[in-house]
């Protein structure tokens, strides 16, 4: 394998989903073979397009695995020694205001008690600021004194820290509100990411809250103005999480050690940009 190959291959990724279109009995056969665990999280695979940033992390997989086998010896052949693999590019994080969280907390879903528990998870979540895949699994065993504590699922493997982040009454009061509620005793009965996803949608759908934002579009690489209720997804409680702190607090190792964030982590830096009034602040010092 060489460097053609490997441009090869980021060729493929980009136009899989156009070649499944155009060989459909080919690609039917391959989805079908999928593995199992694969097909009780989509019962009916499909291909779709990838962006830019989702092929150069295929990439760098690649290369993470052609480094082990040379490491270990089971070949001298390295197919990346002349290929240069471009940084993924991300727009400006957008997240909710506090008082966008707020109105969403407050808002009365007594008469649907599915997406109350989904409001209030999501809410739980802006309390903490982890990521989904660790809210999945959180028990009341990780509630120690008045802090929550794990270990990030997503550095586990490579330099697993112990992320501990204080509650506060709101956040309390929610964990209190659900005691015992899962049979699994995780701190919140919780559904499918996807089905979460959906469920955050349509709330911010019902509360009003469609300001529109500018993202940068995963597919094409390009601006685009987005409403938030339209591209809510569990990882704005995230954002919203940390954006919040750091308009309050501009000490990123501060906010990193709550929010799992590696030291240096160049997707934590990209919150430096988010507050056009702190900009303005700090050019009004200069008069």
């Amino acid at each position: 394998m060489g460097k053609e190959d490997v441009e090869d291959f980021c060729d493929y990724l980009r136009n899989e989903k156009a070649l499944s279109e155009e060989y459909p009995a080919i690609y039917g056969k391959l989805l079908e073979q999928y593995p199992v665990d694969i097909k009780t999280v989509r019962k009916s695979p499909h291909l779709t397009d990838r962006g830019e940033n989702t092929i150069k992390k295929l990439e760098k997989k690649l290369k993470a695995f052609f480094s082990w086998l040379i490491k270990n010896e089971y070949t001298a052949n390295d197919p990346f020694k002349n290929v240069t693999i471009k940084s993924e590019k991300y727009g400006t994080p957008y997240f909710l205001t506090i008082d966008e969280r707020n109105i969403i907390a407050d808002w009365d879903f007594s008469a649907n008690k599915h997406l109350e528990a989904q409001r209030d998870i999501f809410i739980f979540q802006c309390m903490i600021g982890c990521r989904v895949g660790d809210l999945i699994h959180m028990k009341n065993s990780n509630l120690i004194g008045d802090e929550i504590q794990y270990i990030a699922r997503k550095t586990k493997d490579k330099t697993p820290v112990t992320v501990e982040v204080p509650l506060n009454r709101r956040a309390m009061a929610l964990m209190e509100k659900y005691k015992g509620a899962d049979k699994n005793d995780r701190l919140f009965p919780f559904i499918s990411p996807q089905k979460y996803n959906e469920a955050i949608k349509e709330i911010l759908t019902i509360c009003g809250i469609d300001r529109v934002v500018t993202i940068l579009n995963p597919t094409t690489g390009k601006e685009e103005q987005r409403p938030l209720n339209e591209i809510a997804s569990s990882h704005m409680a995230r954002r919203t999480f940390i954006g919040n702190l750091y308009k309050k607090v501009q000490d990123l190792n501060l906010i990193g050690s709550m929010s799992g964030h590696a030291e240096g982590s160049r997707a934590f830096a990209r919150y430096r940009d988010i507050d056009k009034k702190m900009k303005k602040d700090t050019v009004h010092l200069l008069d």
